[in-house]
């Protein structure tokens, strides 16, 4: 199985984080390829220059023949090349694993909570896009930590 890993990759903190994480995946099996675009030194080793049109041949080329796309959704808002990859790989029906790890999510059963939400400017959860996350629905599932992301990729072997 080839998997696309899909996050941001430009902070050293990202990077760190999708090195772990993919390093996880490949433990699963060995029939397990991933591809982890900060890998490609020709269009993400920044010292170089690489335009548009060859980052997106060279990560649409790896996204189009993957059998399924794990993006990571943290943040203030979607990464937005997440967001196009996403949008890419539903279109092409290439089935979709969300990772949202945002803590702002713990204790959505939590009256006080949920009060909060009516009150303007004191929402205590993280919003995300629903549109992308009904994407991702419509042809995969979100998860919110690494062990369900993990079993839900062993589940597809």
């Amino acid at each position: 199985m080839k998997i696309y890993f899909a996050n941001g990759l430009f902070s050293q903190a990202d990077r760190m984080f999708n090195e772990v994480v993919v390093d996880k995946i490949r433990k699963i099996s060995d029939d397990i390829e991933v591809y982890l675009p900060q890998e490609n030194g020709d269009i993400n080793d920044k010292t170089k220059f690489a335009d548009s049109i060859k980052i997106a041949e060279e990560d649409n080329k790896e996204l189009l023949t993957s059998d399924l796309v794990v993006a990571v959704l943290d943040g203030e808002i979607i990464d937005v090349g997440v967001a196009s990859e996403i949008g890419l790989a539903f279109g092409k029906e290439i089935p979709i694993l969300g990772l949202f790890t945002d803590l702002r999510q713990h204790g959505a059963e939590n009256p006080e909570k949920i009060a909060a939400v009516a009150e303007i400017g004191e929402n205590p959860f993280q919003y995300v896009n629903t549109y992308t996350i009904g994407l991702i629905k419509l042809n995969g599932k979100v998860v919110n930590n690494i062990d369900t992301l993990l079993q839900e990729i062993a589940k597809k072997l």
